[in-house]
């Protein structure tokens, strides 16, 4: 199965959660969009699609033109009911696509905060209450379609879900140390203290921390078998 992934950024890509579904069997189709790679013209092929994070507003449209494009795939992956994860600006893509709004967090989130997830295929099997790591200023709103399916204290919309296949997580389950010293280094090159303590953090819980991701990875491979052996099935008056 070919697992089609939306890059925005050179220092944000699909680290851990990449590697779980390629040792599951999927191939990874990475568009790197930050150096003027093309969407595909169509979606016949793809049986998922991961839309990673950047530091750009999903409306800031005049300054990365693709925004607009990125907008309408997102519509027909909707649309054919391809499965779909988004983190952070991923998640924020997928509201403005299914009729939602992104707005600024009540609170800042960038370091790790606290998760609470509800009940939903995709946490199958994982903790209730989770240490999550988190760098974004504005946060999405969905639509009233949609499920919210983990909150928080500062951001209160933590993750969501559109039908029984699109998910939107505000916090990153794919990180790795080297991707949090990175994001540090790129976005708050002054701030070394605080990079020390989140690295910190990391190193204290990395091996729980690295299990409860694969558990949604798990979960997530499921969504994508699920769906496309529906697809493939031959339909039955």
């Amino acid at each position: 199965m070919k697992v089609f992934y939306l890059q925005f950024i050179d220092i944000e890509g699909p680290e851990t959660l990449a590697m779980s579904l390629q040792e599951k069997g999927c191939s990874a189709d990475i568009i790197k969009l930050y150096e003027g790679q093309s969407l595909p013209d169509g979606l016949d092929g793809i049986n998922a699609v991961v839309c990673l994070g950047g530091p750009m507003n999903v409306y800031e449209e005049d300054k990365y033109p693709y925004l607009k494009e990125v907008d309408i795939f997102i519509k027909e992956v909707l649309k054919k009911k391809i499965p779909y994860l988004g983190l952070c600006l991923g998640s924020q893509l997928l509201a403005k696509a299914s009729g939602g709004k992104v707005v600024k967090s009540p609170v800042e989130e960038i370091g790790w905060y606290k998760a609470r997830l509800l009940d939903d295929p995709l946490f199958k099997d994982v903790d209730g209450l989770l240490d999550v790591f988190h760098w974004h200023g504005d946060m999405f709103a969905p639509s009233p379609d949609a499920r919210l399916i983990a909150t928080g204290d500062g951001c209160p919309n933590q993750a969501f879900r559109v039908g029984a296949n699109a998910y939107g997580l505000q916090f990153h389950v794919e990180i790795t140390r080297e991707s949090i010293d990175n994001w540090s280094k790129a976005y708050s090159p002054d701030q070394e203290e605080r990079c020390k303590e989140m690295l910190k953090v990391y190193d204290t819980i990395k091996t729980r921390y690295n299990e409860q991701a694969e558990k949604m990875y798990k979960n997530f491979y499921g969504i994508i078998e699920q769906f496309n052996h529906a697809k493939s099935s031959p339909s039955t008056n």
